[in-house]
């Protein structure tokens, strides 16, 4: 594969998140590859991507497009189609939205290393558009448009050579809404480098500020708990967010990948109350000694192990949440357990994991 020249396409460079540490290691992989996205925020993400040659589409020339990107969804797949790829060997798509609509010339394979499938007009359509965040012109155009994008989504899938699921809850989406196999490898998880592990007596989230993370909810069951929360984030819902919360509960905004760390290696617990596609968060806790109290759905059983590196609640209700850190107050967690269990997503295994999917589709072509 070194002689390979490499196209990664990701959908948006806006911040350093799960997806962007999914390409963050494909650098590594391909480290002359170019980078295709929709916008790129110059600075808001690492190093080790930045210093890649990176090709934007004409999004990126709209004033003030980074704060209202989203609404552009409709035109994503156009955009995303234009990207001239004619001269790669190889196409990588990060896709949780649209990247894997890339148009790829015959015979070129294309590996899509799939997110989600683009979550705004499957599963994840009601609490991105529902009415208590989007306004009536904005529900009702995406209620218009939502089902010619579910069908760009269906028939740009045929372009993809090969799917890889981040977890096997996207495996199983995948299968449902393109009719495709997918082969499952766990993103990689910094898991080393965490400070030692003490209780600073809080709970700890660590998310984007969108609507399917759930941030409402914990805040609800905080404001009732009385106990103290750490919010480190940021994103479209900070404010309205921010207005519901109680004093005790602090928001930080986006921090450091070290500061973070020392975050993690301070709190109590994790609290994870989303349906995650896979969550690295979960993980990451785990790697500082922390255990995770997570909505039992979704990603979180397949990185968290009830009762031994964390508890679920079963409802998506803030009474079960607040049952769950009643509980969870009571119980104590081995550290080498936790340890052990996020040493199962290290950022290596997904390196060696990788390289040896891709080794198998170059000896099949």
């Amino acid at each position: 594969m070194q002689n390979k020249k490499v196209a990664l396409i990701h959908d948006w460079l806006t911040g350093m998140r799960g997806g962007e540490k999914v390409l963050e290691a494909l650098t590594e992989i391909f480290p002359g590859a170019d980078i295709f996205t929709l916008l790129w925020r110059k600075g808001k993400v690492s190093d080790k991507i930045e210093q890649h040659n990176i090709i934007t589409s004409p999004m990126q020339k709209i004033p003030s497009v980074e704060k209202y990107y989203r609404y552009f969804l409709p035109l994503m797949p156009g955009m995303i189609e234009n990207f001239d790829l004619k001269k790669y060997d190889l196409v990588v798509s990060s896709s949780h939205c649209v990247a894997k609509g890339v148009k790829v010339p015959a015979g070129v394979p294309h590996i899509c290393y799939c997110h989600a499938p683009m979550r705004y007009v499957w599963d994840q359509y009601d609490e991105y558009f529902n009415s208590q965040r989007s306004n009536a012109l904005t529900s009702a155009a995406m209620k218009f448009v939502r089902p010619y994008l579910q069908r760009w989504d269906i028939k740009s899938a045929s372009g993809v050579t090969g799917f890889i699921a981040n977890s096997k809850n996207i495996m199983e989406k995948i299968k449902k809404y393109y009719s495709a196999p997918s082969q499952v490898i766990y993103p990689p998880v910094e898991t080393e480098g965490y400070p030692p592990s003490w209780d600073g007596g809080y709970f700890l989230m660590v998310t984007a500020l969108v609507p399917y993370k759930k941030v409402d909810f914990a805040i609800r069951a905080f404001n009732e708990l009385r106990l103290p929360l750490k919010i480190i984030g940021s994103g479209p819902d900070e404010k309205r967010l921010k207005s519901m919360a109680g004093n005790n509960i602090e928001f930080t905004g986006w921090l450091s990948d070290d500061e973070i760390k020392h975050y993690y290696s301070g709190c109590r617990a994790l609290i994870f109350p989303q349906e995650e596609d896979f969550g690295i968060t979960a993980v990451e806790a785990q790697a500082a000694g922390k255990p995770v109290i997570a909505y039992g759905r979704g990603g979180s059983l397949e990185t968290v192990i009830d009762e031994k590196t964390g508890i679920f609640f079963k409802e998506p209700s803030v009474e079960s949440l607040k049952d769950s850190v009643h509980r969870f107050q009571d119980m104590h967690f081995d550290i080498n357990a936790l340890l052990a269990n996020a040493e199962r997503f290290s950022h290596d295994r997904f390196i060696a994991e990788m390289l040896s999917y891709f080794e198998k589709i170059y000896s099949q072509i």
